[in-house]
């Protein structure tokens, strides 16, 4: 019997110092887990905490080894999977370039703005669209621009909250 893979969304507050990142990409690396998408930041400047946001996938086992040794690397101050924890809003900006004219140039245009992408740059026979969405909605865009000349993709990876008043942050000692 096959276990269901499934894809979680985990957020990670994070120490912001030189090496950090490489330590949670090594964890991964070495021992197989994939990342399907990365994206990390500093949240908090003057506690220098970054949050980096994993969209990964396996069995719900791996899901929890993933968050267990992830909570066990010393820069890490806490880690979310918003996949359990409830509701959550997760967007994506992807920079699709599009080469193409005549009717499939129209074509083109139309979808985009079905779609809220703009265009963002803009030749004679080529054109550069801004979207932003959740990460279905980018590869349905992406699909829909293959037969009308798709030449190159940029994605930033999924940004990702929880949804309502809960809050994912250090807790401040008080004073």
């Amino acid at each position: 019997m096959t276990e269901i893979i499934q894809h979680s969304v985990i957020s990670v507050l994070i120490e912001d110092e030189s090496g950090a990142l490489a330590r949670v990409v090594g964890l991964f690396s070495g021992r197989g887990y994939n990342i399907e998408s990365l994206t990390v930041a500093v949240v908090d400047a003057e506690q220098k905490l970054s949050r980096i946001t994993v969209l990964t996938s396996g069995t719900p086992m791996v899901i929890r080894q993933i968050k267990a040794q992830l909570k066990r690397l010393i820069p890490v101050h806490d880690v979310c999977d918003l996949t359990e924890e409830g509701p959550y809003v997760g967007r994506e900006l992807a920079l699709v370039k599009v080469v193409s004219s005549g009717e499939r140039r129209t074509e083109a245009l139309r979808i985009a703005d079905s779609f809220r992408a703009r265009p963002v740059d803009t030749t004679a026979t080529s054109f550069v669209f801004e979207l932003t969405g959740s990460p279905e909605k980018i590869d349905a865009f992406i699909e829909l621009m293959r037969p009308l000349g798709l030449a190159e993709v940029s994605r930033t990876g999924i940004a990702a909250i929880g949804r309502g008043p809960s809050v994912f942050h250090l807790k401040k000692e008080p004073v």
